[in-house]
């Protein structure tokens, strides 16, 4: 791995030469955002969605969903804002059912005006949600995308079907920067039942990671279902080349999502050491946090401040997601 994580030496060919080196700095938001349940009305006979339609489980209905995408566009429209002073150039998503519901929230007049895409496929989750990246066409070129296959079995020997990894390759700005966009296997077994699938989708990474000969920038980001000390995001962190700025956010009255008063932070980016260079025209990293606004909290009661998500069991609350999104932040050095 030390191959792939050289430390980036400066071109002075491009600098010119004046005596003095002046470097202007711009910050662009990175994001990762677990959008719960993010599903369309209708059924898919392929998929396990038949609580999310208007006879279902969850009355799932259109007047549901049209304030769901309302609500998510709003909440990702201002991730980072403070500090940037624009939306994400790039997000990351989980639990997205297809393509009609991203092209849905994009539509959605708090996204509408930036000039966003996405990449996403069809993964073969047994519920049929998947993971999905947007991109900020300005900021952001793909230039290569694809899917890695968590092939995991159980006990029986039998395949869990479960969420791909999504791979893009891209330039941030004029540099390459290769993205993952994970949601690893839940622990609705247990955690330490269901520990070595999060192990083998942390081993699926490592193979990509180590099929690349260049050197390169590398984000890993998700809803790993781990926090930081687990023993998946320590394989990805034994290979020297990440750091992760999310390790110091987790703490026992704050995390990204909640679960019976304990607090968790299995939303996490993970960021290459390269991205410690700062240096012309390069980007390094500056700050990272849980985006936690009083508008996606619950504001009362037992739960108050908790994430305000859309359902609790069968109960429409009509809020958020049950995840807060998490990001960080970039500066360019130009």
């Amino acid at each position: 791995m030390e191959a792939l994580f050289r430390t980036l030496d400066l071109n002075w060919n491009n600098v010119p030469n004046t005596g003095i080196v002046e470097i202007k700095e711009h910050k662009y938001t990175i994001a990762f955002y677990n959008l719960e349940n993010f599903f369309d009305t209708k059924n898919d006979p392929n998929a396990l969605d038949d609580d999310f339609t208007p006879d279902g489980f969850k009355k799932w209905n259109l007047s549901k969903f049209r304030k769901k995408v309302k609500k998510m566009a709003k909440a990702i429209s201002q991730i980072g804002l403070e500090e940037t002073g624009i939306p994400p150039v790039l997000l990351g998503m989980a639990e997205v059912e297809n393509k009609e519901v991203i092209r849905e929230l994009l539509l959605a007049k708090a996204l509408r005006d930036e000039p966003y895409h996405f990449v996403h496929f069809d993964s073969p989750d047994e519920r049929g949600i998947d993971t999905a990246l947007i991109y900020h066409k300005d900021h952001f070129e793909v230039l290569h995308a694809e899917t890695l296959p968590l092939l995991i079995s159980d006990n029986n020997g039998i395949r869990d079907f479960t969420r791909d990894i999504l791979y893009v390759h891209g330039r941030l700005h004029q540099e390459e920067v290769h993205v993952f966009v994970n949601h690893w296997p839940s622990r609705r077994e247990g955690e330490e039942e269901t520990r070595y699938k999060r192990v083998m989708a942390a081993e699926t990474v490592l193979r990509k990671l180590n099929s690349l000969e260049e050197e390169h920038h590398s984000i890993i980001m998700g809803d790993f279902n781990d926090d930081p000390n687990a023993e998946s995001i320590q394989k990805l962190m034994e290979t020297g080349g990440f750091i992760n700025p999310m390790q110091k956010l987790l703490s026992p009255v704050a995390g990204s999502a909640n679960y019976k008063g304990a607090w968790s932070l299995f939303d996490q980016i993970l960021i290459s050491y390269t991205f410690l260079n700062p240096m012309k025209d390069t980007h390094s990293f500056d700050s990272a946090k849980v985006f936690a606004p009083n508008f996606l909290k619950e504001w009362k009661g037992k739960y108050k401040g908790n994430p305000f998500r859309t359902f609790v069991g069968r109960k429409y609350l009509g809020g958020y997601s049950d995840h807060f999104p998490v990001y960080v932040v970039l500066k360019q050095h130009i």
